[in-house]
């Protein structure tokens, strides 16, 4: 996140920009929040209405295939805002698991997403506002953010999409692209930070591996935030003292000359030397308040 966001004229006015590389997935129908809670990591049937929670879809070896922001409208709807999954991509592979569930999978290309550097009039944390465009709260301790579903495309902004992704990065919300898909565990992602997965629901894909991880304290590898030198490509290797290989690069942004990544290295290391390619990085606090 940039050191003084605030300096920013998007922040400072408001304006909704165009979140282009977030779409949305509804699944509708009578078994549509059944279904969901069988397939997704996170409890999604004690979820109250007009809330939203973070959530995802595992492998059944409990790696993440992709993380959402799930949305629940009403009874049979919901929405899985999705940030880096291609949502049709996603409803193909969802759809072997329908069987005769009454729910349609349907990536909504009418929709659009759009974030702004403000606070929502109505949506506060969980609790969305929903009328001719629901908004959720994105806000965090970085600052305040809200995030718009609507029907027209807000305005193109490179530089406003870039410092959004370093928000999400600077509150440990690792952003995947398909190369990191289907690699990590959400304890190895950290995800417990945004409460996005559960342990003592029902089953789902996954969801051994995820509870015996927990429940066996086998957790060894975490997120850890890093400032570089220079720009990062996920799936860098991360060393430490000695060269020593340390972890993995699964997230990074360029806002100007700040180059903010997201790694996955051991809970207890002794490096205090951090490098991608040669290039020295600076370990930072991840901030906090982005939990739902």
């Amino acid at each position: 996140m940039p050191d003084n966001p605030q300096d920013s004229i998007e922040r400072r006015n408001g304006i909704f920009f165009a979140l282009s590389d977030h779409r949305v997935l509804e699944l509708a129908g009578r078994d549509a929040v059944a279904f969901a809670q069988a397939q997704l990591m996170n409890e999604v049937a004690a979820l109250p209405e007009g809330h939203w929670q973070w959530n995802g879809w595992l492998t059944p070896k409990g790696r993440v295939i992709a993380l959402c922001a799930l949305v629940k409208r009403d009874a049979e709807t919901l929405w899985l805002v999705l940030p880096d999954a291609d949502p049709a991509e996603l409803a193909a592979k969802l759809q072997r698991y329908v069987f005769r569930s009454k729910v349609k999978l349907t990536p909504r290309d009418d929709l659009f997403v759009a974030g702004a550097f403000r606070a929502s009039d109505v949506a506060i944390g969980d609790a969305i506002a929903d009328g001719a465009a629901i908004e959720l709260d994105f806000g965090g301790e970085g600052g305040a953010r809200t995030l718009r579903i609507e029907t027209a495309p807000a305005i193109e902004d490179a530089d406003a999409l870039a410092r959004w992704k370093a928000c999400d990065l600077a509150h440990g919300l690792p952003r995947l692209p398909p190369t990191q898909a289907e690699l990590w565990t959400p304890q190895m992602l950290s995800l417990e930070r945004l409460r996005a997965f559960s342990v003592k629901k029902g089953c789902y894909p996954g969801q051994e591996i995820v509870a015996r991880t927990h429940f066996l304290g086998q957790v060894k590898r975490g997120l850890a935030l890093f400032d570089a030198d220079g720009p990062i490509e996920p799936g860098a290797e991360v060393h430490g003292d000695g060269n020593t290989p340390l972890g993995t690069i699964v997230s990074a942004v360029s806002v100007g000359d700040q180059h903010l990544a997201l790694a996955v290295l051991p809970l207890e290391r002794n490096s205090d030397a951090f490098s991608v390619n040669g290039m020295r990085m600076n370990e930072r606090v991840l901030a906090g308040g982005l939990a739902r």
